[in-house]
């Protein structure tokens, strides 16, 4: 704190001089606050993202299409073709459909990472991760190895076979 000592032998002249010490203090409070701050909020980790392009996709009849969206209720709702499963229709389908195909083949020493069926999943854009994820966790179990997801290229965007 500071204190007026002496003066001009006058007391009723009014005091010119400011204290500057809270002004002070507040400054010092505030710059230590921001030293602390800014590196948490500036820290990154250094990721490397995926450049997307899309790709044309070639349907071939042994591929199989999901569709996935959710319901006003918070569920899922997962459409073989056009047909609605739940998670244990949509197992064992897809179990049968991966045997139907390696028996088609002559057994699992000819299935070839060009013959094996895929699985295209379609999700609306307001589908809850949990439902997709259902499906592609459920596709895997089945013994998928190939799920790709079918998305719209933005208008005017380019399409670029890779």
């Amino acid at each position: 704190m500071s204190m007026s000592v002496g003066g001009d032998g006058s007391e009723d002249a009014p005091m010119s001089d400011i204290n500057t010490t809270p002004l002070v203090d507040v400054m010092l409070v505030l710059l230590i606050i921001f030293l602390i701050t800014v590196p948490v909020v500036v820290q990154t980790v250094d990721v490397s993202l995926p450049k997307v392009q899309f790709e044309v996709t070639t349907t071939k009849p042994e591929n199989v299409s999901l569709s996935v969206k959710g319901t006003d209720g918070g569920g899922c709702e997962v459409y073989w073709g056009l047909e609605k499963v739940d998670a244990q229709q949509l197992l064992d389908k897809a179990v049968a459909k991966l045997e139907a195909d390696i028996k088609k083949l002559g057994g699992v020493e000819n299935m070839t990472e060009e013959n094996m069926p895929e699985v295209h999943v379609r999700g609306d854009i307001n589908t809850p991760y949990k439902c997709v994820g259902g499906a592609v966790f459920q596709m895997q179990r089945a013994g998928f190895s190939r799920v790709g997801f079918i998305s719209e290229p933005e208008p005017g965007g380019n399409v670029q076979r890779m």
